[in-house]
């Protein structure tokens, strides 16, 4: 009903479940109620019963090694390439509609539950047509999204994983309200966590925007990184016209390559210590498996606290 004077009344829509779904309110819009009692039953299934628990493992029939060769192919929707990753190829996407450029969800990796985390600049029908894009940026909401979901899984001692590709934030003016703020809660997430997490770089990871998406700098404890992908401070077409401010096309062009090669590659990152491993798009599956049995026994000793401060 209209109970407020002078309201919206083509709209009306702030009670209706796809309205819910969209700001984050809901995690999932089922069929029916029988559709709704089906994902909860799998919920559960990914979830262990306390943060005590000796973890969600169950038996895994998928091939620890399995080689991913369209991989390659789904780092612009990155739902694509998680469910590749996970076992089975079963993957339990959280909050579907809201902020649909940050993937969030479960997946096991050789039958041990993991919280997915993903950047996504594209989203495909099943047909292979785009029908979304998306910059490669971090929002409010989807900081959000991923704070929340980060915490979820540090509460139930879940390991979490991200695929990382951004090279800043989105621009206008509602985001610079609210940006800050968002981006300072996601980077409390991650700094705060304490179970075992892994990075996988996929494209681009520019300044304090990669910084937030669990870098080496936040307490990532193994980074991966794909050949190709772009790792530093900026983009090297802007350091070039910042740092050769008023050359020719032709000078800005060589001086970018040149910083691209020395500051922005995968391996001079791997020099400097932020990246661990460069590793080709077809075998992620196998290095992150090796890499979560590698960090199964972490433990990390914290302060007392009563709560945190964000």
């Amino acid at each position: 009903p209209n109970s407020l004077q002078g309201n919206f009344k083509q709209k009306l829509d702030t009670s209706d479940a796809a309205f819910k779904a969209k700001s984050g309110s809901v995690d999932y819009i089922g069929a029916n109620d029988l559709d709704v009692l089906n994902k909860i039953r799998e919920l559960i299934d990914f979830i262990p019963s306390n943060n005590d628990e000796e973890g969600c493992i169950t038996e895994c029939s998928d091939d620890l090694n399995r080689i991913l060769p369209g991989f390659i192919n789904e780092l612009e929707d990155t739902k694509n390439a998680i469910i590749d990753i996970a076992d089975n190829h079963h993957f339990f996407e959280i909050k579907p509609d809201y902020a649909k450029e940050m993937v969030t969800g479960f997946i096991r990796l050789n039958g041990m539950t993991i919280g997915a985390i993903a950047n996504r600049t594209k989203i495909f029908d099943d047909n292979g047509k785009a029908i979304s894009q998306f910059d490669t940026v971090l929002t409010t909401d989807g900081c959000k999204k991923a704070a929340a979901f980060v915490r979820f899984c540090d509460a139930f001692d879940i390991p979490v994983l991200t695929l990382t590709n951004v090279s800043g934030y989105k621009a206008d003016v509602n985001e610079e309200e609210t940006i800050s703020k968002a981006v300072a809660e996601l980077t409390y997430a991650f700094a705060d966590a304490t179970v075992p997490k892994i990075n996988v770089i996929i494209g681009k990871a520019y300044g304090s925007a990669y910084v937030s998406m669990n870098s080496k700098h936040i307490g990532a404890d193994y980074v991966f990184a794909l050949p190709d992908t772009e790792i530093g401070t900026m983009d090297s077409k802007l350091a070039a016209q910042i740092m050769y401010e008023g050359e020719s096309a032709e000078v800005i062009n060589e001086k970018s390559a040149q910083y691209a090669s020395l500051q922005n590659s995968s391996e001079s990152a791997a020099k400097r210590g932020y990246v661990d491993n460069i590793i080709e798009p077809e075998t992620v599956r196998k290095h992150v498996i090796y890499a979560f049995e590698m960090l199964l026994g972490k433990r990390e000793a914290r302060p007392f606290k009563k709560h945190r401060s964000f």
